[in-house]
């Protein structure tokens, strides 16, 4: 693994309402890997990924990609780093109004330049990569759970991003299908080179794509490491976690 880092949150702190989700949250990601985040629900994890991504301001602390703070950029500024991420969504996210390969091509459209044919091409051979050939011209309310975040995951790579973040890309979905999408994750990494944060509660979605895992508990990351050190670890909060409550 590259141990070159591509994404650092240093001291990274948000509330809502006086309410504190992220408290001091430290972390680097390096290029290439796959990070997943473990936490319960509402633990703050999706708020991260919106902070990584220019969405939410941080109240304190530093945010780097590829060693710049984007953190006080413009709008403006912000573009070349966004174009650089794709985002899988939770609720898959697609516009209902749109056919799939319109869904796919959306940023395409919008701020590639590239030709019609250019961007037709991109899309066909992204949804052959998620195993969905011909289908373009099918609407969203036609897939199932699984297709949507199959399409979601096409729409993402579409732009060629360096960094894929996954908010809890299997919740909801049944056993062979969140083990098609978890594959897929894998299959994106090892293809494309990609960096990717996954964050979920579901640990056997969690351990299966991660090459290290962090756990978070109350704003801040309590462990790091291999699936097996976390499996392993002392902390009563992740051996809880893990192994459910006595």
């Amino acid at each position: 693994m590259d141990e070159t880092v591509k994404i650092e949150l240093r001291n990274v702190s948000k509330s809502f309402n006086g309410v504190p989700v992220l408290q001091g949250l430290n972390l680097s990601i390096f290029s290439g890997e796959t990070l997943v985040v473990l936490g319960r629900s509402g633990c703050g994890k999706s708020v991260m990924l919106k902070t990584l991504l220019g969405l939410l301001p941080v109240d304190r602390g530093e945010i780097r990609v590829d060693g710049r703070n984007i953190e006080h950029l413009s709008e403006k500024a912000l573009i070349p780093v966004r174009k650089k991420m794709g985002m899988l969504f939770q609720g898959s996210a697609l516009f209902d109004s749109l056919t799939v390969g319109q869904n796919v091509a959306y940023a395409l459209n919008e701020h590639s330049g590239k030709t019609e044919e250019e961007i037709d091409e991109i899309v066909a051979r992204n949804l052959d990569f998620v195993d969905l050939p011909g289908t373009e011209e099918m609407m969203p309310s036609e897939l199932s759970g699984g297709m949507r975040k199959r399409v979601a995951l096409a729409r993402a790579m579409a732009y060629q991003p360096e960094i894929l973040l996954y908010d809890e890309p299997t919740t909801g979905l049944d056993p062979i299908t969140a083990t098609t999408i978890n594959a897929l994750i894998r299959k994106t990494q090892r293809e494309h080179n990609v960096t990717s944060i996954v964050v979920t509660h579901e640990l056997d979605s969690g351990f299966s794509v991660a090459d290290r895992v962090a756990v978070i508990n109350e704003g801040v990351i309590i462990a790091i490491g291999r699936a097996q050190q976390i499996k392993q670890s002392r902390d009563e909060f992740v051996r809880t976690f893990i192994a459910g409550p006595r």
